[in-house]
């Protein structure tokens, strides 16, 4: 009986942690069927059964005709909706947190519409703006609808992290004489800094992503999404799953990178302490 509930006892222990690994590699699961079929070379267009181990596409991956352009257009777009983004959300978030305003919930409430309303309305809403205001849709129709979907979250993100902080580090700054510049710089701005940069890098991934808001505003231009529904329906080719993997390597880096920086910095502290 003792041996026979030993297996049991394990299970239950280690439940957590094998529930966790399971749901990671069922997230991970179409990386990885990206990433093998990176390297396969189709008989026909689409490329869904694996026919024979090829490196033509990682070596030449803009073979194929408006990949590399549309590629590039998203990347500008998602880097400009980033900055737009964040230092509009940045400032909203400041000022939802620190000041008091009449409007200021309603505010709040607008601010978290976007992440709430369903993509295919908010799309449609933009579109009707534009129409309504005779703008052409092409790069700045989709660079707007871009910021103002990614400024909720930018929102979100700084919001949580300045309510968190403690204002007597800034009032003991003040104590020390410093400018409201120099603690802004020195003790607002590091602080705030971490919430800052998870609000740009889900930005910049949100915006690159994106098709609904995009395929609604963007006219005759074509993003890299909207190329690969478009390409989708005649063929997939290989390059596709080559930038698919390369951008996942890109964010598994950057990952990587923020906890080796962090680990260094909790390092440095507790030498520090010592």
């Amino acid at each position: 009986m003792r041996t026979a509930a030993r297996p049991l006892r394990w299970l239950r222990r280690h439940l957590v942690v094998i529930a966790g690994l399971g749901t990671l590699a069922y997230l991970l699961l179409p990386n990885v069927i990206v990433t093998v079929f990176s390297f396969n070379k189709p008989a026909g267009r689409f490329n869904y059964e694996w026919r024979e181990f090829s490196t033509d596409a990682w070596t030449h991956p803009c073979d194929v005709a408006g990949l590399c352009g549309s590629l590039s257009l998203s990347l500008w777009i998602a880097l400009w909706a980033t900055i737009g983004a964040t230092v509009l959300g940045t400032l909203a978030a400041f000022a939802l947190a620190r000041h008091r305003f009449r409007g200021r919930g309603g505010a709040s409430g607008l601010f978290f519409l976007p992440m709430a309303m369903p993509e295919v309305v908010m799309a449609a809403s933009m579109a009707t703006l534009f129409l309504n205001t005779g703008v052409a849709f092409g790069f700045w129709t989709i660079l707007i609808a871009h910021i103002t979907f990614c400024l909720s979250f930018v929102v979100t993100a700084v919001k949580a992290r300045v309510t968190s902080m403690d204002p007597r580090l800034e009032q003991a700054a003040q104590d020390l004489y410093a400018t409201p510049l120099q603690t802004f710089l020195r003790v607002t701005l590091p602080i705030a800094a971490p919430g800052i940069a998870a609000g740009a890098l889900l930005s910049f991934a949100l915006s690159f992503d994106d098709f609904v808001i995009t395929n609604f505003n963007a006219g005759s231009t074509v993003t890299f999404p909207m190329y690969v529904w478009g390409a989708a329906q005649r063929g997939t080719p290989v390059q596709i799953n080559v930038v698919g993997t390369a951008m996942f390597a890109v964010a598994v880096l950057c990952v990587l990178a923020g906890q080796l920086a962090g680990r260094r910095k909790n390092r440095r502290r507790g030498s520090r302490r010592s």
